[in-house]
């Protein structure tokens, strides 16, 4: 059964691992790092604040170290490695898909392809990447982490390298698509870490950070793709994501130690995987979390689709012009996707935190409404680039929010959770992009309804759904 979304933080499974110990949380009984594997997986609190299961047997029967100055360092040590691991793992897909933007032009002409079908080259990866997890999530619920998670790192830099010396756009066009498929891993395998990690608000505060690096990552990509351009074609490109597949395939196999130990894995077949996820989607807070976290995906979507030809043929914003824009709206969901990890998580409910979120995005979905509609007059370039800064920033609340209440009740199969909420995403998110465009190039009243229609759906979806109010976890 789904559990409870109990506060708890579980420290690192890696190098620190070695000595047989864990190190207990601050506040907790001395001792309470070798709690007992089985009354931990009951996945309920016991008000004394659990510390992690050690990876291997003899680690549950090892004895505790005294704790210290030596210990505490370790521990931020191996905090901050994993958190780099796992930032790297999901910040590989955006870069496969963005570092290759600029390259489009160049590879239309150099495979003498029409622009159309180069277009599918795109498609075929996000295609890729929202059906793997559905696939390489269940994997790694039935034989853990680390063994599908390097499969797919080297599949992906097999696909990435062929990519390299694609003769014909129809070879490009599918090995992008198990370059998706492969790449998949990192994200839906990298939230289900940080679920066998951590529980309750410290979960939230790791996802705040993991946005962090992946949000940087769509900012930076095309820059590098462009520098990479400078000094070679579009197979360079290619090459460069290679190389980068490499290394983190020798990261992931150095220092990410297995986080699901035997006895907490899926034994079934297809036929379990397909009960496992109908029984998520039948946990109502489950699917409401999911729905509402797609959604509010999608206004993202939405915004990425739309605002170059928005900003710059409606409002004539220069290039220049609009990339600074760009930035500085992803900037603004990186800093309050911050402030919500480091401020608000532990100190102000999930949900409450949640509920402000989405109900800024419907705010400033409608005042974008009103103002490409005309209701306030002809409004210039600054009142709508102000008020999609507000609806983005506001992301940096609903995003890691969403996975964290939806994978607090899913610690029985965080692999197969962790899918159903990125295929949920990707795909709804490839639904409403298209959407921007319906009524032509001379209105961007379809970006804003798209925005206003995503973002109440989602604070529907959340209040009737998950009704925060029924619940008194310390995290809701």
């Amino acid at each position: 059964m789904p559990e409870s979304g109990a506060s708890r933080a579980q420290q690192e499974r890696t190098h620190i691992s070695t000595t047989g110990t864990g190190t207990a949380e601050p506040g907790t009984a001395p001792g309470a790092g070798t709690t007992d594997r089985k009354t931990d997986r009951t996945g309920r609190a016991d008000g004394t604040g659990r510390a992690d299961r050690a990876d291997t047997a003899a680690a549950d029967t090892a004895e505790t170290p005294p704790g210290g100055p030596a210990a505490t360092r370790a521990a931020r040590r191996t905090g901050l490695l994993v958190t780099l691991v796992l930032g790297g793992l999901t910040a590989l897909p955006p870069l496969s898909m963005d570092m290759y933007l600029p390259a489009l032009p160049a590879v239309t002409e150099s495979l003498r392809a029409p622009a159309a079908t180069v277009q599918l080259t795109l498609t075929a990866c996000l295609t890729g990447m929202a059906l793997g997890q559905l696939v390489v999530g269940p994997m790694s619920d039935r034989w853990g982490r680390r063994g599908p998670l390097l499969l797919g790192m080297i599949v992906y830099v097999v696909a990435t390298a062929i990519c390299v010396f694609a003769p014909t756009v129809e070879l490009l066009i599918g090995f992008r698509l198990l370059q998706g498929l492969a790449g998949a891993a990192g994200i839906v395998i990298a939230r289900a870490v940080v679920r066998d990690m951590y529980d309750g608000v410290e979960m939230a505060k790791f996802f705040s950070t993991l946005m962090l690096i992946s949000g940087v990552a769509p900012i930076i990509a095309p820059l590098i793709g462009g520098q990479v351009l400078r000094f070679t074609d579009w197979r360079g490109v290619f090459a460069v994501l290679t190389l980068v597949g490499v290394v983190l395939t020798l990261v992931v196999w150095k220092w990410l130690h297995e986080t699901l130990p035997p006895q907490d894995r899926h034994t079934g077949g297809i036929g379990d995987t397909l009960r496992t996820m109908r029984g998520l989607l039948a946990d109502r807070v489950f699917t409401g979390y999911m729905i509402a976290g797609s959604l509010a995906f999608a206004g993202l979507f939405a915004y990425v689709s739309a605002s170059p030809f928005v900003m710059q043929e409606i409002y004539g914003a220069s290039p220049q012009t609009f990339s600074l824009l760009f930035g500085i709206n992803s900037i603004g969901l990186v800093a309050v996707g911050q402030i919500n990890g480091k401020l608000l998580v532990g100190r102000v409910s999930l949900d409450k935190v949640l509920t402000f979120g989405l109900s800024t995005i419907v705010l400033a979905a409608t005042a974008l409404l009103l103002m490409t509609s005309g209701v306030f007059g002809d409004v210039g370039l600054v009142p709508v680039a102000t008020g999609l800064f507000v609806l983005m920033s506001a992301m940096g609340l609903a995003a890691p929010n969403t996975n964290a209440q939806a994978l607090m009740r899913t610690k029985h199969a965080a692999g197969s959770a962790s899918a159903l909420l990125g295929t949920s995403s990707f795909l709804i998110g490839a639904v409403a992009s298209p959407l921007v465009g319906i009524a032509g190039e001379d209105t961007a009243v379809p970006m804003a309804l798209v925005q206003l229609v995503c973002g109440v759906g989602a604070l529907a979806c959340f209040l009737g759904m998950c009704r925060p109010w029924q619940r008194t976890s310390p995290t809701s």
